[in-house]
């Protein structure tokens, strides 16, 4: 059965994140701008969770305040207790836009964050064989063994973004950021990738934030969606979605996926 209330499946005593009332305010010409406003939320270790709601209202965001790229300007994220100040090097990053480099094959492309991460990095070229051996079976499990001595512009977009996941999971991050990654994609091929992300993520046991617009993405995917409200946002719904895994596109055409939806899309245009 679909759970819907304000309870999340998950209790951690020690949470992966700890967002601890998040605010930012834009300051510049005119009036302030605040955009995220006194947000805190917890994400346990192994557990995947969506943001969703209107544009704008920060949930790439605070992504970034994840990767450490942008710190929490009040308020803080916490990662197993500690505050993240600067740059995590655990974590793997997937955008809307797979941003392969165009001069490497896909097997170099997934490769590259062995090559730039510590603690693989010191070890590289004494560990090439193992590491090129690991990333050929992760391009295997998602089918794409066969292009690994392609070209990005010899690829369809799908494959570039199995090829992006590959590369975001080839250092085992402990943390996987999924920014819209599947948007730019076609409706069957976005469909597709939704079973292969389920798989990967629960194989590799990482704890996965997913930023999306599709509500049928963020319910297939989620062991929890939290609904972000129009400026300033503050989380104004959490949803616990208690399913059986591994998840089908059938589950889509289900009464309790309806029901999920539709209450999705209420606490959103409410919000």
């Amino acid at each position: 059965m679909v759970d819907v209330s304000p309870v999340s499946a998950y209790t951690p005593t020690d949470p992966a994140l700890d967002f601890r009332d998040i605010r930012l305010t834009y300051y510049g010409q005119g009036a302030p701008l605040t955009v995220i406003d006194q947000v805190a939320f917890q994400v346990a270790q192994g557990e995947f969770v969506s943001l969703v709601g209107p544009s704008g209202c920060g949930k790439t965001t605070l992504l970034r305040m994840v990767s450490g790229l942008s710190p929490a300007q009040e308020g803080a994220v916490y990662f197993h207790g500690q505050p993240i100040t600067g740059p995590l090097k655990n974590i793997g990053i997937a955008f809307q836009n797979p941003v392969l480099l165009p001069w490497r094959n896909t097997l170099n492309n997934v490769l590259l964050p062995l090559e730039v991460v510590q603690p693989h990095k010191r070890k590289f070229r004494q560990n090439r064989d193992q590491y090129t051996k690991s990333a050929e079976t992760l391009l295997d499990t998602v089918g794409l063994k066969s292009f690994q001595h392609h070209y990005p512009w010899q690829l369809s977009g799908g494959m570039r973004q199995r090829a992006s996941l590959c590369r975001a999971l080839i250092h085992q991050p402990e943390i996987l950021l999924l920014d819209e990654p599947f948007a730019a994609l076609d409706a069957f091929t976005r469909e597709e990738m939704w079973g292969l992300l389920q798989d990967l993520w629960q194989k590799t046991g990482c704890t996965a934030l997913l930023v999306t617009h599709d509500l049928r993405e963020a319910l297939f995917l989620s062991d929890t969606i939290y609904v972000l409200g129009a400026r300033p946002s503050t989380i104004v719904h959490r949803v616990s979605v208690n399913l059986p895994r591994p998840r089908t596109l059938d589950l889509c055409f289900t009464d309790d996926f309806h029901d999920m939806y539709t209450e999705l899309r209420h606490h959103i245009q409410r919000g």
